[in-house]
C-alpha cells in the first residue's frame, strides 16, 4: 500500500475527534488509520470487517499504567479478545480478567502467565473452575455463596498453589448505581452479579471463604457498572468497601492486602460525548482510598482496575459496505452488509454511533438518515437518525469508529452471515487476526442429519 497524503482534518461532519489518534484524512474522501486507507482495507479484505490499531491500543494500555503505576490493570477479555490482543497486553504490563475457561485458555495458549489473570463470573461451570486451577489462574472472583464449597473441593483435590490454597476475592455489590443503561449497571441489589453489602450476604460470604483451609481470601471486589463517565460513583463504593473491610477486621481479625475496583470507564462513542477522566480517577480514588483508611486505621491496600472498553473500543473501526437506499415517508434508510449480528449494542443497549462515508468525496448536503442492518429483524438497527451525505449510494463505504469493543465478542450467527473478520493496522501495514468466518464454518458444525 502506498503511504497516505495527509491533509487537514476537517470539522462537521468530519470530526475525527472519537477516532483512533493515528486516523488522517486523505485525499478525495478517503480516511487512513494506523497509516493504511480503510477503503485499502475494504478492498483486501472484504466488508464487513473491524479495522484495529494496534497503536492505538497499546498507547492505551501505557495511559493506565502512567495513571496507576502503583496498582494492578487489568484488561477485561470480554470487551475483545484474540491472540495477537493477549499478546499486546501482556508485553505493555497488563494483567488479564477473564469470564470463562475459553478465554483464559486462550490467554494462556498464547503465552500469558496464569498467574497474572482473575476468572469472572456469576455463575462459574465445574470446567470454568477446574480449568482455573489447573492452569494456576491468579485469583478467582466468588459470586455466590454456592460457589465457595466447591472452589474449595476442586482446590482441594488438585493441589493448586502453595499448600494447595487458591486466592480469592469476594464480589460485593456496594449499592451504587451508575451506568450507561439499566443493563450494563451492576453495583446495585436486584442485578444478578455479586454478594450485597446491604443484606449481610457479602459479609457471611467473607466468613465462609475464611472458613476454608483450601482458600485464601486475599481481599474485595467490586464492580459497579459500565460506560461510566463521572467520577463520584466509585468514591462513594470506595468509602464502601473500606466500611466493609474495616468491620471485617474487627469481625475476624483479618486485614486484607488487595481492593479490586473493576472498570466500566466509559468512552465517547460521538463527537461532543463525555469520555471518564482518566488522570481525575486515578488521582481521586488514590486519595479517597488513601483517607478512607486512615479514618478506618486500616492499611491501604495494593489497588485493582479492569479497563476493556475504554483500552479497545476507540481503537477499532467497523467498515460496512452499502447494499441499499430508500425512503419510506420522511426516513431515508441506508442498508448495510451488517448488522446486529456483528453489533448487537443498538439493539441491546440503544448504543449510538457516528458512521461516515469514505472512499470517496461528498458531493451533497448532509441529510438525516437511519443506517440499518441486513437481518430480517425491525429492530437491526446500527445508527439512528444520523447525518449522511444526501447522495449516499449503493456500492458506498460506511465506516463507524468505537467499535473495538462489545461487538465481535457478542456476534451471532443470526441468519447464518459469517462473523466479519478482524484486521489489525500498524505503521502502514495491515495484517489479518482473525479470519471472516464462512458458509463451510457453519456447515461443519451442522452434523445432523
Amino acid at each position: 500500500m502506498s503511504a497516505p497524503v495527509l491533509t487537514a482534518l476537517p470539522t462537521g461532519l468530519d470530526d475525527l475527534s472519537v477516532w483512533p489518534s493515528s486516523t488522517a484524512r486523505l485525499p478525495d474522501g478517503h480516511l487512513s488509520v494506523g497509516g493504511v486507507s480503510l477503503a485499502d482495507v475494504a478492498d483486501r479484505f472484504d466488508t464487513p470487517a473491524y479495522v484495529l490499531d494496534e497503536g492505538e491500543v497499546r498507547a492505551r494500555c501505557r495511559t493506565y499504567r502512567a495513571a496507576f503505576p502503583d496498582a494492578d490493570v487489568l484488561y477485561a477479555a470480554k470487551a475483545f479478545l484474540s491472540r495477537a490482543m493477549v499478546r499486546w497486553i501482556d508485553e505493555e504490563g497488563l494483567g488479564l480478567d477473564v469470564c470463562s475457561a475459553g478465554e483464559l485458555e486462550l490467554a494462556v495458549m498464547a503465552g500469558f502467565p496464569a498467574a497474572r489473570t482473575v476468572l469472572h463470573g456469576n455463575a462459574k461451570s465445574p470446567r470454568d473452575i477446574e480449568t482455573a486451577l489447573r492452569l494456576g489462574v491468579g485469583r478467582i472472583i466468588v459470586d455466590s455463596p454456592s460457589e465457595i464449597a466447591r472452589i474449595a473441593a476442586q482446590a482441594g483435590s488438585g493441589g493448586v498453589g502453595s499448600g494447595g490454597r487458591q486466592k480469592v476475592m469476594v464480589r460485593v455489590v456496594p449499592g451504587v448505581s451508575a451506568g450507561g443503561h439499566e443493563k450494563i449497571r451492576t453495583g446495585t441489589d436486584g442485578q444478578k452479579f455479586g454478594l450485597s453489602l446491604a443484606d449481610g450476604s457479602a459479609q457471611h460470604a467473607v466468613a465462609r471463604v475464611l472458613g476454608q483451609s483450601q482458600l485464601e481470601l486475599t481481599g474485595l471486589h467490586c464492580h459497579i457498572g459500565s460506560q461510566i463517565t463521572d467520577v463520584k460513583p466509585y468514591l462513594v463504593a470506595v468509602r464502601r468497601m473500606v466500611g466493609l473491610m474495616a468491620r471485617i477486621r474487627e469481625t475476624h481479625g483479618v486485614t486484607f492486602p488487595e481492593l479490586d475496583m473493576g472498570g466500566g470507564h466509559g468512552v465517547a462513542y460521538r463527537p461532543g460525548e463525555t469520555a471518564l477522566d482518566l488522570t481525575a480517577l486515578a488521582r481521586r480514588l488514590g486519595e479517597e482510598l488513601s483517607a478512607s483508611c486512615a479514618a478506618a486505621g486500616l492499611p491501604v491496600p495494593r489497588l485493582a482496575v479492569e479497563p476493556g472498553r475504554a483500552i479497545a473500543a476507540p481503537a477499532g473501526v467497523a467498515v460496512y459496505r452499502v447494499l441499499a437506499v430508500k425512503r419510506t415517508g420522511s426516513t431515508m434508510f441506508v442498508a448495510v452488509d451488517g448488522g446486529m449480528s456483528d453489533n448487537p449494542r443498538p439493539a441491546l443497549y440503544g448504543a449510538r454511533y457516528a458512521p461516515r462515508l469514505i472512499g470517496r468525496p461528498a458531493t451533497a448536503e448532509p441529510v438525516a438518515a437511519t443506517v440499518v442492518g441486513r437481518h430480517c429483524e425491525a429492530g437491526d438497527i446500527l445508527a439512528a437518525d444520523v447525518l449522511l451525505p444526501g447522495d449516499v449510494r449503493p456500492g458506498d463505504l460506511l465506516a463507524v469508529p468505537v467499535s473495538g469493543a462489545y461487538q465481535l465478542s457478542m456476534a451471532s450467527a443470526y441468519n447464518l452471515v459469517g462473523r466479519p473478520p478482524v484486521v489489525a493496522v500498524h505503521d502502514g501495514s495491515a495484517r489479518l487476526l482473525v479470519r471472516r468466518e464462512t458458509q463451510e464454518d457453519v456447515r461443519r458444525r451442522d452434523i445432523g442429519v
